[in-house]
């Protein structure tokens, strides 16, 4: 097991690569040789290399006790794709079929296909999407990271006053923080940075909407 943990760097590409190939070989068998159901085992395979990652994760900060940042590049990249990744293999799975139908000569794409293509270009609905999917996202981020603090903290009070004086987050530890351990402290920190990029990203369509 030493052997994980002085090239986990190393096993965490490979799987990615790995993870990589699965991909394009759903594709493959899925859209160039109509293998709908043999093409199922690689989104299996693909799913699960996701799961040994996280258990590749958790091994290391089970064995180091602390958030590194090959942890944190985990978290991040289990995050995507357990949220955004699977909007987003279902806008490049509906591409596949439209590149490889025109390859082909056949036509793999269904109405139901181009009707979300072409709600997929107005302004209007997309501003909407993310304005809803923010607030969404806003309402689980308040109720996980009261969560988080309430294991850190004895009461309300503590925890407004972390909320109302942030210089705990310039100190960089769990310690000065209203997080009960660094493996909450990072996750928490983390999230708290992609839910900023997020909420900004989409409500950029409804301040600057698009023509």
């Amino acid at each position: 097991m030493d052997f994980i943990l002085t090239y986990h760097w190393q096993v965490f590409i490979a799987i990615e690569i790995v993870s990589v190939i699965s991909l394009l070989l759903f594709g493959l068998f899925r859209y160039f040789f109509s293998k709908h159901k043999f093409s199922i085992i690689f989104i299996i395979s693909f799913i699960a290399l996701l799961l040994i990652e996280a258990l590749l994760g958790l091994y290391v900060y089970f064995h180091t006790g602390e958030i590194s940042t090959f942890l944190i590049v985990i978290m991040v990249f289990l995050a995507y794709a357990f949220t955004f990744g699977i909007a987003d293999f279902i806008r490049l799975d509906r591409w596949m079929r439209k590149t490889v139908g025109k390859l082909r000569g056949v036509e793999l794409l269904t109405e139901k296909d181009y009707r979300i293509m072409k709600r997929n270009k107005n302004p209007k609905y997309l501003a909407k999407k993310y304005r809803i999917t923010s607030l969404i996202h806003l309402g689980i981020f308040i109720i996980g990271q009261s969560i988080f603090w309430s294991m850190g903290t004895n009461s309300f009070d503590e925890m407004k006053g972390y909320l109302m004086d942030l210089s705990w987050v310039e100190v960089g530890d769990a310690q000065h923080s209203p997080y009960p351990n660094d493996m909450l402290y990072g996750i928490g920190v983390i999230w708290g940075i992609a839910f900023i990029v997020d909420f900004i990203y989409s409500w950029s369509y409804t301040l600057f909407p698009k023509k």
